[in-house]
């Protein structure tokens, strides 16, 4: 019994000094959005334009097929009970509250909040970081910041897309290839959309945006010296980054909703 609670004592405190080492990280860069340095503004402003560019538009050929797929086959299969459920209700709980923010966090992880924690390690293991603060500049105000600002405003830019494409467009297929009634399905979804369902989707936007962000630019930097680390954290990164959006998504849902 002592020789499985040290191990489990051990891990539990690990896990607790990587979370508030994380807490604090995203403090730090939180406050550089209230005390920005002088210095390196033209650069910021660039680099979070070509964030937001990567991360949102490049990312639409991948976010509308799957939102038309996914609404499409949840229409279909909501359209078999609409006679016990009210579809409108139905739809919107689980495509905005539920599956449209899950699923654009995992897009997102997987496209690019994996590149973040890859290019920060190869920044961190060829000296590039070093170079910045021996030329005078914050690193978080560089090179996180900007990343945060760009994944974060993509991951709710796209978080409104993935709705807009699951809902109409999964509409449209429906209609188009199939036979199913769908009655007044718009009217239906126009009267279940509360101020409290798109508030709630902002809030987790900028949570999972927060979250990946941190954690994938935390794991990128915690990279020592040897490139072979490279994978392993990024492997870390991604899973604990789609981790902590499942407990936030959890977290929102209980207490707007419960």
């Amino acid at each position: 019994m002592y020789q499985l609670a040290g191990p489990i004592g051990r891990k539990t405190l690990s896990s607790i000094n990587h979370l508030l080492n994380l807490f604090a990280f995203i403090y730090r860069m939180l406050g550089l959005l209230f005390r920005p340095p002088i210095a390196g503004k033209i650069i910021v402003r660039r680099i979070t334009l070509e964030q937001l560019y990567f991360t949102a538009v490049q990312a639409l050929p991948i976010i509308v097929p799957a939102a038309l797929i996914i609404g499409s086959m949840l229409i279909i299969q909501f359209t078999k009970f609409q006679g016990q459920y009210d579809l409108g209700k139905v739809t919107v709980l689980l495509i905005m509250r539920e599956i449209g923010p899950v699923v654009t966090a995992l897009l997102v992880i997987l496209r690019s909040a994996t590149a973040v924690t890859i290019e920060t390690g190869y920044m961190k293991v060829l000296h590039e970081v070093d170079a910045l603060e021996m030329a005078g500049l914050d690193p978080l105000w560089v090179v996180c910041l900007p990343r945060l600002i760009g994944i974060t405003t993509a991951i709710l830019s796209l978080f409104i897309v993935f709705d807009l494409v699951a809902i109409l467009g999964g509409y449209a297929v429906v209609w188009i290839i199939t036979y199913i009634p769908m009655g007044n399905f718009l009217e239906q979804i126009a009267k279940a959309i509360t101020v409290a369902d798109i508030v709630v989707g902002i809030i987790k936007a900028i949570c999972f945006g927060i979250a990946i962000t941190a954690t994938c630019l935390y794991h990128g930097f915690s990279i020592r010296k040897l490139i072979t680390g490279i994978p392993v954290a990024t492997a870390r990164a991604s899973v604990e980054s789609f981790f902590f959006c499942l407990v936030i998504n959890v977290i929102i849902s209980i207490l707007f909703y419960i």
